[in-house]
């Protein structure tokens, strides 16, 4: 069972929902308001966990890396079949920062940047009691 859920902010949150879903495979449960150019909530569904996202926002104290210049924390999400999904994201023409490679702690792994630089690590690691 999920207990934590990553919060994202992008300063085009509709284009990156749409991003995230083609790129890397999220469906969209719902954003509010469901048009318009801010985004208030949002949630992404991949395999049986959620992230939230939103518009970039003033007094949030949550932004963009894109604004920020920088990404501050990674997101890591285990897939089944790595290799698929990392053809995914390439034929869509994700950033990828680390290729498709194995790791000396016995998993495969990429690395890539979304269209406002979040960072995500796609791979076979399972960290121990994850799903218990």
């Amino acid at each position: 069972m999920q207990t934590i859920f990553p919060v994202l902010r992008y300063n085009n949150a509709r284009e990156a929902i749409r991003w995230l879903c083609t790129s890397f495979g999220f469906v969209e449960l719902f954003a509010v308001p469901e048009e318009g150019k801010i985004v208030r909530h949002a949630q992404l569904r991949f395999g049986t966990n959620v992230i939230m996202l939103g518009s970039v926002r003033m007094g949030d104290e949550i932004t963009s890396p894109d604004q920020l210049g920088n990404s501050t924390q990674a997101l890591s999400v285990f897939v089944d079949d790595v290799d698929a999904h990392f053809e995914r994201a390439r034929l869509a023409g994700v950033e990828i920062i680390d290729p498709l490679r194995g790791t000396d702690f016995g998993a495969r792994e990429y690395h890539a940047r979304d269209l406002e630089g979040h960072i995500w690590t796609f791979g076979t690691y399972r960290p121990e009691g994850a799903g218990e």
